[in-house]
């Protein structure tokens, strides 16, 4: 079977080309620019993919069917022509993968507006751990796995990432409805994606959907510390566990500790002590994000004795890249990558650093680049995660000239909002300046110890790769 991907670029959908190609399929694709580590992959896969869209070259390939990411809108030359012509079948992504993929296969969907990559690849890790083949299928690059994406054996679980963000510009419901949970999970819940959500009663809504599609046999894993979450649950048609820190949750984390190494907390099952996990991850969220996946990975071994199954492995758990993500560190400095593009991840791991380097100072650097976080709706929420950090470098935000007037963030008036919180922040035209001004910012910090996070998710101009080559070469001579 021939498959064209329509933005082979993405995560997702690099992943599922490279998975497809695993499986004897002939595999091509196009995208307007694909970057390492995604390229990398793709040709070491044996994949062709081809920059920029051209319908006639689309036309010469002759696929069997066209896969179309949910990046890619009307106005695309491909897209049109394929309209026009009606030359090829298409479908989207979250579609195929529903039909190809899932179809009597024991799902475990993991959702929620945060740690959807992590718990999906804890989840996966700890099935391998416990002698299963999952599939998985996760939207990041997973430090505990072979790749992102693998078909596994037919008869194990299959962990696959579910957005709640629309299937495609011919599909705007979510990409999770396509999944068909036997396990699903929701970490949490809170408004994001306002370009196709109103508000967060229309994010509930999708939600709500989704619980309709548990089978009586299945189970919902819920975030029980999330009041958001406890409007839409217990679902009347299917067992609901909640999860958390109150002592109200089925599963319970315990005497959460954090240090620079990593971070440990207890798992207490029912009343019942299941373990204590120690680990390289920080973050209460993280420690939730593995406690989803411990009964995640329980309850689809053994749905009657969940402690059965050891929590151990995730000692050895490393997690995913641009998590955290040490970039460089030294006696005076370190530099952390994070994939955090929303107020609330942003927060939460401004304080996991804040704890873990406990007599440093904390610097943040953020790009708006997502389509929410590029917009104002989120204006004043930014100033309050932001101000987390001592200091604050904010980039240009991402395409601002293809938003409408006032609709943008304002970076200005975030700056103004932090610096009445008396946090030193600055707000830059180009992230060429930017890079500048934190080289610079980072030289005379060498005094003091200095932990400096990028937030992005996307490359940020390149910025974090130059200003760590800068500084160790500075280091090295």
């Amino acid at each position: 079977m021939r498959i064209y991907f329509m933005g082979v670029g993405g995560v997702a959908m690099g992943n599922a080309a490279i998975m497809l190609q695993s499986q004897g399929c002939e595999v091509s694709g196009a995208d307007s620019g694909v970057y390492p580590p995604m390229s990398d992959a793709l040709e070491e896969a044996g994949i062709r993919y081809f920059e920029g869209f051209d319908p006639r070259r689309l036309e010469s390939l002759g696929p069997d069917l066209v896969i179309i990411g949910n990046a890619l809108s009307r106005g695309n030359p491909e897209v049109e022509w394929l309209l026009q012509t009606r030359r090829f079948p298409f479908t989207s992504l979250a579609a195929f993968i529903g039909q190809r993929f899932l179809e009597n296969r024991k799902s475990i969907v993991v959702t929620g507006t945060h740690g959807k990559t992590t718990t999906s690849c804890l989840t996966a890790a700890l099935l391998r751990a416990h002698g299963q083949d999952p599939g998985y299928f996760i939207g990041g690059i997973p430090l505990d796995l072979p790749g992102g994406a693998a078909c596994g054996g037919p008869g194990d679980p299959f962990v696959i990432e579910g957005d709640e963000y629309d299937s495609a510009f011919f599909d705007k419901r979510s990409k999770f409805i396509h999944y068909n949970p036997d396990i699903l999970i929701i970490n949490n819940l809170e408004f994001d994606h306002g370009d196709i959500f109103r508000d967060l009663q229309d994010v509930q809504r999708s939600f709500d959907h989704l619980l309709r599609l548990v089978p009586a046999n299945g189970c919902i894993l819920a975030n029980g510390d999330d009041t958001n979450l406890r409007e839409l649950l217990p679902s009347a048609w299917t067992q609901t566990f909640f999860v958390g820190e109150e002592s109200s949750n089925d599963l319970r984390i315990l005497d959460y500790r954090t240090e620079n190494a990593g971070s440990s907390f207890s798992l207490q099952w029912r009343g019942q002590t299941w373990g204590r996990v120690s680990w390289g991850l920080h973050g209460i969220f993280n420690a939730r994000n593995a406690a989803m996946a411990a009964l995640a990975a329980a309850l689809a071994l053994d749905p009657e004795n969940v402690t059965q199954m050891s929590p151990a492995p995730l000692a050895g758990i490393k997690g995913v890249k641009r998590r955290q993500e040490i970039l460089l560190e030294n006696e005076d400095l370190v530099v952390v990558e994070d994939f955090g593009h929303h107020p609330t991840a942003i927060a939460h791991t401004l304080e996991s650093l804040r704890l873990r380097y406990p007599r440093c100072r904390l610097a943040a650097c953020f790009e708006a680049r997502s389509n929410t976080a590029r917009s104002s709706v989120f204006q004043t929420d930014f100033g309050d995660a932001l101000a987390l950090a001592d200091s604050v470098f904010l980039g240009p935000v991402h395409r601002s000239e293809n938003l409408a007037p006032g609709l943008a963030l304002d970076t200005g008036l975030l700056v103004a909002t932090l610096r009445q919180k008396s946090i030193d922040g600055r707000a830059f035209e180009t992230n060429d300046d930017l890079l500048v001004e934190v080289h610079r910012f980072c030289l005379e910090a060498r005094r003091e110890k200095l932990v400096l996070c990028f937030f992005s998710n996307g490359s940020f101009d390149g910025v974090m790769e130059t200003l760590v080559n800068r500084l160790q070469k500075i280091v090295s001579a």
